[in-house]
């Protein structure tokens, strides 16, 4: 039985070392981008205020508040983001990874 494995992984092993690795040529070069387009990314403007012991860091993107960082003085910080767009901000944990709760409304049995 010994007398077989030797054999049997050269037969495996030569011919996938034999094979040649395919010529390759090198890409040629992107097109040029559109005339008008900007290649620059966006980032969020970040303004730091301090409330009482409070550090408060506001995020806008294009002028517009979307998130805000309160790190408390003694504590966690937490996020208040604003899912719509509307102002309307909700309290989210991002650092956890938690999602908010949501809790289910379905009716199983009624007596």
């Amino acid at each position: 039985m010994r007398s077989l494995i030797l054999p049997l992984c050269f037969a495996v092993i030569l011919p996938v070392s034999a094979q040649t690795p395919p010529k390759l040529e090198p890409l040629p070069e992107p097109p040029p981008p559109p005339p008008g387009f900007i290649d620059a990314p966006e980032e969020p403007q970040v303004t730091i205020r301090k409330r009482g012991e409070d550090r408060v860091e506001e995020y806008r993107l294009n002028g517009k508040l979307y998130m805000i960082k309160v790190t408390p003085a003694h504590g966690t910080p937490y996020y208040l983001v604003d899912p719509k767009g509307d102002g309307g901000f909700v309290r989210e944990d991002l650092h956890t990874g938690d999602k908010p709760l949501s809790v289910p409304l379905w009716v199983i049995k009624t007596f």
